[in-house]
């Protein structure tokens, strides 16, 4: 005899993430009904960590789809790729119409858009849900981006609200959007982080390189700055893993091989930035800093062949330049998250999806990794406007960026002359100068392409004559020997 419907909710895949998200849910006061490949590990959890709770186990897909109430809802936490695309697979023949199958791992959005539409074909609903908070995330409280099926939201609202941080008594967690929406967004939000942290790397160098200050004294001023516009999680966490000292005393950043890894979430921004012609400058630079990082063996014979410049002692005003460090860093984090939306309109334009920005930022307030007061005051401002072309656009942010502007400046320029690499920093004032010129030399590298191979112009508004019409695209025999035919324009 089948066993009675008890589960609010079922999770295949028992590993950290999954236990501590069961337990969350549990505290809420859902039932949940766990599964594993490995089945033994769903009496080993039962056994241990959830022994005493309301948490049902299940030894097949067939048991864990009958233990569900209708219309069933089941959380896939499993590596992203084809163990996604399996697990779907088998759990297909034991589900009914109108039953739902949420992936919350950190799949690609384009997986999740094709799985939005097979599974809608055959009369089931997909979910693709952004999780973000790592562990404790997970069993305190994640910040949590679904999307995909409309019509499985008002099923799964309740039970991902609850489940998620809560800031001011608002759920780190609203409907994203359709398809692979909710994906999209986590990826983009993992290409921030990205960013957040290459800024933070970059001013801690500048902090022990440049102003020769020990790990504790930075520590000490990443905690002061966690006080101040940059109170966020990433923040907080610097000045804990800096100053963690090893059992001989020494700071265990020191000891820690400077190669960064990555799992290809930033990567993919990137990419995508790329595709999309969205100028994400300081996510690109920020992959591309992890990648010269991984490059540790060539670097440090570089080091021994190639000079720089002459390190000097600073001679300025120490804690005016900290100071003028932690403007640069708040400016620089404007800009990215700047990009980071830009890049998000011009894919919801893209794909037809009504991203709502303002509950993006919301999301991203507690619970997740990049996590900060800043957050608030981009919902206040895509609250105000829906439609901002640009968060630089805002008020609130045209005047911290203006303010910032004489620090962020100086900073660059002594980190320059010191030595000391700056990428994301660097890359993040040359966005802002670009953006806000109304002339930029690109109507030379136009002249350059068609010299050399007639791929035209267009000539600029009020400079039009006889020979250079407006709204054309025209080729100039540059040299006299050249024709008049023109190659034909497109976009890479």
């Amino acid at each position: 005899m089948a066993p009675e419907p008890v589960g609010d909710i079922g999770l295949i895949g028992l590993a950290v993430m999954g236990q501590n998200l069961i337990l969350n849910m549990n505290d809420k006061g859902f039932t949940v009904v766990a599964y594993n490949r490995t089945v033994s590990k769903v009496d080993h959890f039962l056994e241990n960590e959830a022994k005493g709770t309301n948490v049902q186990g299940a030894h097949s897909i067939e048991e864990l789809c009958a233990k569900l109430k209708r219309p069933r809802k089941i959380i896939l936490l499993v590596k992203a790729g084809p163990a996604v695309d399996d697990f779907i697979h088998k759990l297909e023949p034991h589900l009914e119409p109108g039953d739902i199958v949420i992936d919350g791992g950190n799949s690609h959005y384009p997986d999740s858009i094709r799985r939005t539409k097979e599974l809608e074909s055959k009369g089931l609903l997909f979910v693709g849900a952004g999780v973000s908070g790592g562990e404790e995330g997970a069993r305190y409280g994640p910040s949590l981006m679904p999307g995909g099926s409309p019509a499985a939201w008002p099923h799964i609202k309740e039970i991902f609200q609850k489940t998620a941080a809560q800031v001011n008594g608002e759920p780190c967690c609203d409907w994203v959007g359709e398809t692979g929406a909710g994906h999209y967004v986590k990826m983009v939000h993992n290409g921030i982080e990205y960013g957040d942290m290459q800024l933070i790397a970059e001013a801690y160098d500048i902090l022990k390189r440049g102003l020769g200050l020990h790990e504790d004294e930075v520590a000490a001023i990443f905690e002061k700055w966690n006080k101040g516009v940059l109170d966020s999680f990433l923040i907080e966490i610097t000045a804990n893993v800096i100053k963690f000292k090893d059992d001989d005393g020494e700071p265990v950043v020191t000891k820690i091989l400077d190669s960064a890894g990555q799992k290809g979430t930033g990567k993919w921004t990137a990419i995508n930035a790329l595709e999309a012609g969205t100028p994400v400058t300081l996510i690109g630079e920020a992959v591309f800093a992890r990648c010269l990082s991984a490059l540790k063996s060539e670097r440090i014979r570089a080091s021994k062949i190639i000079s720089g410049p002459q390190k000097e002692a600073f001679r300025g005003d120490k804690q005016q330049f900290i100071d003028d460090l932690e403007q640069a860093l708040y400016a620089a984090k404007i800009i990215s998250y700047t990009q980071g939306f830009m890049l998000m309109r011009e894919t919801a334009k893209d794909l037809k999806w009504n991203l709502n920005y303002a509950g993006i930022a919301r999301m991203w307030r507690g619970g997740c990794i990049i996590k900060s007061v800043f957050l608030g005051d981009i919902s206040s401002a895509f609250g105000k406007n829906h439609d901002l072309e640009s968060l630089l656009f805002d008020d609130f942010f045209n005047k911290a960026v203006h303010k910032a502007q004489p620090g962020w400046r100086r900073v660059i320029a002594q980190a320059t002359l010191w030595g000391i690499p700056s990428p994301a920093h660097s890359t993040a004032l040359s966005f802002f100068d670009g953006y806000r010129s109304e002339i930029l030399p690109a109507n030379l590298i136009q002249g350059l392409r068609d010299y050399f191979g007639a791929h035209t112009f267009r000539v600029l508004p009020g400079k039009e004559n006889a020979k250079l019409k407006a709204n054309e695209d025209i080729h100039i025999n540059w040299t006299g020997r050249g024709g008049s035919v023109s190659s034909s324009t497109y976009i890479a």
